[in-house]
């Protein structure tokens, strides 16, 4: 299934400004893979779909704030073509390198789909930017010599390792401990890099019970009576999507929640969607210092306001997310101030670049991975009834990464060496 959006058909002040600039070149094509169908379609392909068309139509209209407040993405307009990342994943790559001709990929969510176009990027040599899948694996032994491949979000490793300090620092008992995660890449790296840390950290937690359910499973009856009968004190989850918001709707009733004090690393992505269904004081992560967490900044309020004015709800994380890959992109694409996919690909490395979730740095992996902080804390409503969260501790990037160099479990394994954690 294919989408396409061209984001030419602006009027106003601005866009007739940007549009001269623009006569000199053809519009860069984006192809963006995002779920469009299944299970995880509406908690992120729509948000990342969204946050991507808002994005695009403000820097074509020039009416991003600064650094980004010039047209386009080096005065070139910029087009979309979204296609679904539920399909077959290899195949969708292709079409859009070989048949759409694009001149660069930025999408994916699943580490698993991560994983099967990874290799294709440096053997296509098509410049592709990873938005969300957070396996540690991409380039600790999938790519590890990349040129065109970049991962602008953080690895899933920040939010265990933020997870288990933030139980620590909440004085939650962790005596006992669960794990409910999905059995592929992303929810056995997951589960690893958590229960590395308890260790690391010195909790002297028993594991009572580890659940690995298939992927969009979608029923979890059984593994919610196992996490309830293990008399776990904490749990932690890294479900995503669709899978967590069935959890959700199964765990609460059966009141895990009240038992129990969870940990939801991708929490934040369902609490517009399930905002009277997730319990008071379960712990919510959002993948990095995006959404709630975010930094008090104009870039961050102007996206906010953007999509929300644009959406009518705001926007989760998924969206930060594709807004944060997109905004890279152009820093990197106008400090090469050059089309050439390889000159680009030299500027993205060991970038530096400001988004609505503050500063990102291409600091691992080669310099084609980025390094971010996380943030935990719990969810709540305020005085009108919205959701919230409260009791929130924030982690700096050199809290929660690994050092170039070093993978993130011998990391984690060694007690974080070099960790700067105030």
């Amino acid at each position: 299934m294919k989408l396409k959006t061209l984001t030419l058909g602006l009027a106003g002040a601005a866009f007739a400004a940007g549009a001269a600039i623009a006569q000199d070149g053809e519009p860069i094509e984006l192809g963006i893979p995002v779920f469009l169908s299944g299970a995880a379609s509406g908690p992120f392909g729509l948000p990342q779909q969204n946050g991507a068309n808002v994005l695009i139509e403000a820097l074509n209209a020039g009416e991003v704030p600064a650094p980004y407040d010039t047209v386009g993405i080096n005065g070139r307009m910029v087009e979309a073509t979204y296609v679904d990342e539920a399909a077959d994943p290899v195949q969708e790559y292709r079409n859009l390198v070989e048949r759409e001709d694009v001149d660069a990929v930025v999408g994916y969510t699943s580490s698993g789909n991560c994983k099967a176009v990874a290799p294709l990027a440096e053997q296509l040599e098509q410049l592709t930017v990873l938005v969300d899948c957070g396996t540690p694996q991409i380039f600790e032994s999938v790519v590890t010599d990349p040129t065109y491949l970049f991962r602008t979000g953080p690895t899933g490793t920040i939010d265990s390792v933020g997870a288990v300090r933030y139980l620590v620092d909440t004085g939650v008992d962790m005596s006992r401990v669960a794990g409910i995660n999905q059995n592929y890449a992303w929810g056995q790296d997951a589960w690893a890099d958590f229960i590395g840390s308890l260790t690391a950290l010195e909790t002297d937690s028993e594991i009572a019970t580890e659940q690995f359910p298939q992927v969009f499973a979608g029923q979890y009856g059984a593994e919610v009576s196992a996490l309830l009968t293990s008399s776990a004190n904490a749990v932690h989850t890294s479900f995503w999507g669709g899978d967590l918001e069935a959890f959700i709707l199964q765990a609460a009733p059966r009141g895990l929640f009240a038992r129990s004090a969870v940990v939801m690393t991708t929490g934040e992505a369902a609490m517009q969607r399930l905002p009277d269904e997730i319990p008071e004081g379960a712990i919510i992560g959002a993948r990095g210092p995006y959404s709630y967490f975010a930094p008090d900044t104009e870039l961050a309020n102007w996206f906010r306001d953007a999509y929300e004015a644009e959406h009518g709800t705001l926007p989760s994380y998924p969206a930060w997310k594709m807004a944060q890959a997109i905004l890279g992109l152009k820093a990197a694409w106008e400090k090469a101030d050059s089309d050439d996919p390889a000159e680009i690909a030299a500027a993205f490395e060991n970038l530096e670049f400001e988004t609505p979730a503050g500063t990102v740095r291409m600091a691992i992996g080669n310099g084609h991975q980025a390094i971010q902080g996380i943030a935990y804390g719990t969810f709540a409503k305020d005085d009108e009834g919205n959701p919230t969260v409260e009791n929130v501790i924030s982690y700096s990037a050199e809290c929660v990464n690994p050092p170039e160099g070093q993978t993130a479990a011998a990391w984690i394994e060694a007690g974080f060496p070099g960790a700067q954690c105030e």
